[in-house]
């Protein structure tokens, strides 16, 4: 029955339940539910959060995404609400709620809110910068001392307050990351086996201060849920979790979806009117310039225009396919160095296969915009100029997509900043050069 419950009955029995009930109910509801409620229902955010039970405002904190709804949430409620709620929440949530705070008396603010331990794991978190592994890892793990034996480490397992994961890491006196162990393993060996002798030592770990982005690679290579993250002496200082690398894909491909469209990184659907102008009219204006450059082509051949006015009406089909063009070997390209897929090894191989592909849709698509243009202007020359042109710029096109984020790339820049911009630029340019150009040369055919 409470599987089939709908948001609405969830609401209302959250709302105008008993409590006894709620707290049967809601063990077997997952927070992310509880969470779309509030989204659904902003105005009533307050009555429903004040219904529920403080383990469960915590979890359903740890299921937002938004530091400053979590913010808005909490202030909801007295001072001394706020630190039971945030006693249940974990402590990488509370880092990034602390770092999206400007001011620096809130932060020490909010931070005097929390109990003294859990405050020296998030000042500690906040030492890391937000976008690597140091600064998306967890504090709240649990370690096993090599020394042990398995006895003991159920012992210790059954009266920690922690929650135990699928597997646990194995570190020494000094804290040194010596191995990992399946709790599998460990139920199923014998109380007196010592735990270094069922411990896997060939541990995958990362650095803290390894990109989130490469983090997220290690996480899709090995197919892992839970990544230990280690200083250069290979002390553990934390775990990071499958949740938290999929919000970094996440967030890593929005970025690059936003770059691409010359949309600022940090804007979303619900940004303001004045966060979203800022994001995009810088781009706008870089636009304005690359559209001015390409004009200033077309300007050259002013007299070639005069003569021949059908050149105006085909010279956007050809700029406009080239750019089509371009920005499928960019989106490819961009993708590829994203994941790692594009290195040393095939990038000739996958350079070739773009020109060919080029070659290709430059021969099919020139063909079939020679044929409308022979139509259009009734002479075949007219038709020749527009295929070679559109031959041409294909060409180029995948040349641009290609080499444009593989230079911004080695020069250490997202390649997918500023790369539409950039292939754009090339494909209009040339478009124009190659045909008005070859519209000069064969003047005396087209008249």
């Amino acid at each position: 029955m409470i599987k089939q419950m709908t948001s609405e009955e969830l609401k209302n029995l959250i709302l105008h339940g008993n409590k006894e009930i709620i707290k049967e109910v809601l063990e077997n509801i997952h927070p992310a539910d509880i969470l779309d409620i509030l989204h659904e229902d902003e105005d009533s955010s307050k009555e429903i959060l004040e219904h529920l039970p403080n383990e469960v405002i915590g979890d359903i904190l740890d299921e937002e995404d938004d530091e400053e709804l979590i913010l808005e949430w909490l202030n909801l409620f007295s001072k001394y609400k706020q630190k039971q709620i945030l006693d249940e929440v974990s402590h990488d949530v509370i880092t990034d709620v602390i770092g999206s705070i400007e001011d620096e008396d809130e932060k020490n603010a909010f931070l005097e809110l929390l109990e003294d331990d859990d405050k020296e794991d998030v000042k500690q978190l906040l030492q890391y910068n937000p976008e690597t592994a140091g600064g998306i890892m967890t504090t709240e793990y649990l370690d096993i001392h090599a020394n042990n034996t398995v006895k003991e480490t159920l012992l210790f397992l059954q009266t920690t307050e922690e929650e135990p994961r699928h597997y646990l890491y194995v570190v020494d006196k000094d804290n040194v990351l010596k191995g990992v162990v399946s709790l599998g393993d460990i139920v199923t060996s014998t109380f007196d086996t010592p735990m270094l002798e069922i411990t896997n030592q060939n541990v995958k770990a990362v650095y803290y201060y390894e990109d989130q982005e490469e983090v997220a690679k290690t996480f899709s290579k090995y197919g892992y849920i839970l990544m230990p993250v280690i200083d250069e002496q290979h002390h553990l200082l934390g775990v990071i979790d499958i949740d938290d690398v999929m919000d970094v894909i996440e967030e890593e491909t929005t970025e690059d979806m936003n770059l691409l469209g010359g949309v600022g990184s940090e804007e979303r659907l619900d940004s303001t009117l004045v966060e979203s102008f800022k994001n995009r009219i810088p781009w706008l204006i870089v636009n304005l310039f690359t559209a001015i450059m390409a004009s200033s082509v077309v300007s050259v051949f002013e007299g070639t225009i005069a003569k021949v006015v059908a050149l105006a009406t085909i010279s956007p089909i050809i700029t406009g396919m080239g750019g089509n063009a371009g920005t499928q070997t960019l989106t490819i390209v961009v993708r590829g160095l994203s994941l790692g897929e594009l290195d040393k090894e095939n990038a000739r191989k996958v350079l070739l296969k773009e020109i060919g592909l080029g070659i290709l849709n430059g021969v099919v698509i020139g063909a079939l915009v020679s044929v409308g243009a022979w139509f259009f202007a009734g002479n075949p020359w007219f038709g020749v100029v527009a295929g070679l042109a559109m031959i041409c710029n294909m060409i180029v096109a995948t040349l641009a997509g290609y080499f444009v984020p593989v230079i911004l790339d080695r020069f250490h820049v997202d390649p997918a900043l500023a790369s539409g911009v950039f292939v754009t630029t090339c494909t209009d340019m040339f478009g124009f050069f190659a045909f008005l150009g070859l519209a000069t040369i064969l003047m005396s055919h087209l008249l």
